[in-house]
């Protein structure tokens, strides 16, 4: 009994230790949390802590641009239901960007630039629509995961540079290069959703990097429905015939991407991949699949420079393994 009791005692001692670890922020626009908006709580996370800083942001809309800095680590962004926490913005590459807006992120929602950066229960949108480029997220750091999420956008949605990232059970909607950049990224069990035909990835992995963009157990899905300005400024477009959309296009001449066990909708276009306007990527792009199904899933068609793996090759794509790197990162 005595060693029972010691055991628990230390267990509870471990689990305070565990808990005043974690500092905790509220956000909440109504000012009834710990600050208004999410950028005063980057503020207030301390620089370079070994402890995670959750940041809870009440239900809400939270318009703006949000730059998470580098020396803010250990952070948690977490909603409470994706629905109704979003974190928007409405301004694109190509319009003129609000005073205090950073020069090297025109156009983002949200810049993370700060390791181990973890996200939950939220969406992350630009609604700036069909005419430039218009990110929701951007990642410029290593061992990111976002999970239980939405991300929104219709022209490069989310950019991955660099680092190590992990999605799972998130939902991802845009046209043209949605997902793009040079990271190593594991999708899992995520909805991808094409809006009128379009690109799904324009990776830009570096040759000497084994992994780009993976999509494992995920859906491909389409809408066939062009975007339209709720303001009425920018005319409509006709909506294309069968819009189709390809798997990816390489951003730089390496890209990779590869997807195991997704289904695909019949929005794919059977050759799957494409060069970019330029043959010498035919000689250098990675792309691959492994059992590809649903009507999307023409592997006979497919362009014969792309791959279709075989059992064993498939079964090197896990998620431990590509995102391991030499800190055997195991992203929860």
């Amino acid at each position: 009994m005595k060693a029972s009791t010691a055991s628990i005692g230390a267990l509870a001692l471990l689990l305070s230790h565990a808990v005043a670890a974690e500092r905790i922020i509220v956000v909440a626009a109504d000012g009834s949390g710990d600050v208004r908006t999410v950028q005063e709580a980057f503020a207030a996370v301390p620089d370079n802590s070994p402890e995670r800083t959750v940041i809870h942001i009440k239900p809400g809309t939270y318009d703006g641009q949000k730059i998470l800095a580098r020396e803010k680590r250990n952070v948690t962004l977490r909603g409470e239901q994706a629905a109704t926490t979003i974190l928007t913005w409405h301004i694109n590459t190509n319009e003129e960007q609000p005073p205090g807006t950073h020069p090297r992120h025109k156009g983002t929602a949200l810049v993370v630039l700060a390791d181990d950066f973890r996200a939950e229960q939220l969406t992350f949108q630009n609604t700036s629509g069909d005419h430039g480029q218009a990110l929701a997220l951007r990642i410029d750091a290593d061992r990111a995961v976002v999970t239980n999420s939405r991300l929104l956008g219709w022209q490069d949605t989310v950019m991955l540079n660099n680092g190590r990232h992990f999605f799972r059970d998130t939902y991802i909607e845009e046209r043209v290069d949605f997902i793009y950049g040079s990271a190593t990224a594991v999708f899992e069990r995520c909805e991808i959703r094409s809006k009128n035909g379009g690109y799904v990835t324009a990776a830009s992995t570096p040759p000497e990097r084994e992994y780009g963009f993976v999509f494992i157990d995920s859906r491909l899905t389409g809408d066939p429905a062009p975007w339209v300005d709720p303001t009425g400024k920018i005319p409509a477009k006709a909506p294309a015939s069968a819009p189709q959309a390809y798997l990816g296009r390489p951003w730089r001449p390496y890209g990779s991407v590869t997807f195991v066990n997704t289904d695909m909708g019949a929005h794919i276009h059977p050759a799957g991949w494409d060069t970019w306007r330029n043959a010498a990527n035919e000689k250098t792009a990675r792309y691959a699949e492994y059992m590809s199904r649903g009507p999307g899933a023409n592997r006979s068609a497919r362009v014969a420079w792309s791959r279709q793996l075989s059992a064993s090759e498939a079964g090197q794509f896990t998620a431990a393994r590509i995102l391991g790197g030499t800190d055997g990162w195991r992203p929860q």
